[in-house]
């Protein structure tokens, strides 16, 4: 996102490509977060629980909560599953949520830090509910116990829960009919929109329907039996939630809490190209939608609205708050956002952005979040027929520079802790093996994201182990079978030939979970991949394999050719341009791919075209529009970051 004041774009967050500077992103790729340690509290609060090493501990606290509280277990389970899936993380959402519970503190996080920009946006979304203070008051617990104690913060999650119920008048105890708290569960939502607090509720009782078990990130083993119980989701009623009314035109399904906070379009100065903050377009026909791009804002939620509200800035399609996945959309689908460090990607992408900093992400990926979004992208991949793969939702991350100069500075969120794995299972296409007999050219990472604590350093940007142990989304690449090989280099990151590392910002030897690839050896235990030009080395042995076999195409180059460039940008061939408007050159990036090398082909049917908008007015001949070529490309899988190559140089071959 941006540094406060000073408005320079900064770390992980948005990318500048305004028509001014489509071939260039300026801003820096270091990330030095800004919540401090990542590691596990460890505090006993008041009650002597704490985060300790017992696996089962969670499991007696929901027990000993439900009974003390007279709330039915598996309605207190599946309340805490829809929320965090029984996690404590390391840290917590600065402006999220306490524990498995999800306590909210209202008083921290957004409304303290997004100060110093002037004014909330006239139409920014209400603030979150204050459920920490709520609980404190009805346990008599402290705010820090509830905050760092797990059975504590359970108590509390209880305390609410038998609050409503008892205020609604509906059954109370342990052994009441768990279908008869419904409304309750939909309060837990903090919504006060009926049908985003049915949705919220109408997830917990998925849960409940189809049981759950899982290892959480702190180590905690806690299960929940499948059971036959009928929601009385009539009860909602009782709440007195607001019907939905969404302001302004928002392009969000039903069960979600989306508000208009629009992003400017404004004329800023005399020059025709001095103007911000995105392109008045005509997507999905011109040019067609076929990206969805996820971002973290590098800032707090309240700081996020004032800068994309802020004419002077950029603006990208929606926001989403950690602590309740809240929704701000700021631009209609037609319009094309400023969010991707890549002009050809903006006019083909929705950029959603998601609060937190990538160098701690665990402390703002909440539950709710990945919820919110993954309706909303499988909303907008049904409406503008957005296949669901890692070839077309991807992270910032993924997206390569439009040329050689570019490639180092582009960005690297959502970082190592977005849970891709999680994430594709919200949006109902899981990334796992899709293969028939024994597939072995290509292999998608899958390490499993709660067992894979890969070293990562420098979350703080000074100490080089302020990352502590937590759940990451890639594995590391070397340049031999070997865990004492050297990680290999990332020619676009460190022309000089330089090994990469594992500071946090750095990917240029991680191979990211979801990812294909193109196997180039076998060794024992340790495969090899086609990476950036080079082969790359993980540890996947059969017993706990970090990759499976999956089916698909790869390309080589074409008989006779040594190699074949790749490009950051699918441009039209000279010849398509009319008069008025200037061929784009498109520069190969430094990547080597030569004979001998084999890349995954992520889509065969790139579209090639040029969206031209270098001027305020859409009246402007020649401006804002779409110019198609004829020529042809292929998204392909070279590295951390995807490129293209032009069909006319490579041959297509079907993995075996």
């Amino acid at each position: 996102m941006a540094a406060l004041g000073a408005l320079a774009a900064v770390t992980a967050g948005v990318a500048l490509a305004s028509p001014a500077a489509q071939a260039a992103d300026p801003t820096s790729t270091g990330s030095t977060g800004s919540t401090g340690s990542t590691g596990s509290t460890g505090s006993t609060g008041s009650t002597g629980s704490g985060v300790g090493t017992d696996a089962g501990s969670r499991e007696r606290a929901f027990a000993a909560a439900a009974t003390e509280y007279g709330v039915p277990r598996p309605v207190l389970e599946a309340v805490s599953y829809a929320q965090t899936r029984w996690d404590f993380n390391p840290g917590h959402s600065t402006s999220g949520g306490y524990g498995p519970m999800h306590l909210v503190d209202a008083n921290l996080g957004s409304a303290s830090e997004g100060k110093g920009l002037g004014a909330a946006p006239a139409a920014a979304p209400a603030p979150v509910a204050d459920t920490l203070a709520r609980a404190a008051t009805l346990t008599g617990l402290s705010e820090d116990a509830l905050r760092t104690d797990e059975l504590a913060n359970i108590r509390g999650g209880a305390a609410l829960l038998a609050a409503t119920q008892k205020r609604l008048g509906l059954p109370t105890g342990a052994s009441s009919d768990p279908g008869a708290w419904f409304a309750s569960v939909a309060d837990a939502s903090g919504s006060a929109e009926e049908d985003v607090a049915n949705a919220f509720a109408d997830d917990a009782y998925s849960v409940i329907a189809s049981g759950a078990a899982r290892r959480t990130v702190d180590g905690k083993q806690v299960s929940l039996a499948p059971s036959s119980v009928k929601p009385q989701s009539g009860q909602v009623q009782r709440l007195g939630l607001l019907k939905k009314q969404n302001s302004g035109p928002v392009d969000c399904p039903p069960g979600l809490d989306c508000q208009w906070v629009p992003a400017p379009y404004e004329k800023l100065g005399s020059d025709p190209g001095d103007y911000g903050n995105h392109d008045v377009a005509s997507r999905p026909t011109a040019p067609k939608i076929t990206n969805i791009v996820i971002h973290n804002t590098e800032a707090t939620y309240d700081t996020t609205l004032k800068l994309v509200t802020d004419p002077t800035y950029l603006a990208w399609n929606y926001t989403l708050r950690s602590s309740d996945g809240q929704i701000a959309q700021h631009l209609q689908p037609q319009d094309v956002g400023w969010h991707a460090g890549n002009w050809y990607i903006n006019g083909h992408s929705i950029g959603i952005e998601h609060e937190g900093f990538a160098a701690t992400g665990a402390q703002w990926f909440s539950e709710p979040m990945y919820r919110s979004s993954a309706r909303l992208v499988r909303y907008l991949a049904t409406k503008y027929d957005i296949p669901l793969d890692m070839q077309h939702i991807f992270g910032h991350d993924q997206i390569p520079g439009v040329t050689p100069a570019n490639v180092a500075g582009m960005h690297w969120d959502p970082g190592p802790y977005w849970n891709w794995e999680h994430y594709f299972q919200l949006l109902g296409a899981p990334l796992q093996a899709h293969t028939s007999g024994s597939a072995k050219d290509l292999v998608r990472i899958l390490p499993g994201f709660e067992d894979n604590r890969q070293t990562v350093t420098y979350c703080d940007g000074t100490a080089a182990d302020s990352c502590g142990s937590q759940p990451t989304n890639f594995v590391y690449l070397h340049t031999a079978p070997s865990a004492d090989a050297p990680l290999v280099n990332d020619i676009g990151r460190k022309p000089n030939g330089a090994p990469s590392t594992t500071s946090v910002s750095d990917i240029g030897a991680r191979a990211q979970a979801g990812l294909t690839f193109a196997v180039a050896e076998r060794q024992g235990d340790w495969t090899a991949i086609w990476f950036n030009g080079v082969k790359g080395w993980f540890l996947n042995p059969a017993s706990a394999p970090k990759a499976v076999p999956v089916a698909g195409s790869y390309v080589v180059p074409k008989a006779g050719r040594a190699s074949v460039p790749v490009y950051g940008r699918a441009y039209p061939e000279a010849s398509a341009y009319p008069a008025g408007i200037p061929p784009q050159a498109i520069a190969p990036l430094q990547y080597s791919f030569t004979q001998g090398q084999r890349y995954a082909v992520g889509d065969l049917t790139v579209p090639t075209d040029y969206y031209r908008a270098t001027t305020f007015s859409t009246d402007t001949p020649n401006d804002h529009v779409d110019v198609v070529g004829q020529d042809r490309y292929y998204q392909i899988s070279l590295g951390h970051r995807f490129a293209y190559v032009r069909a006319a140089d490579v041959d297509v071959v079907p993995a075996r």
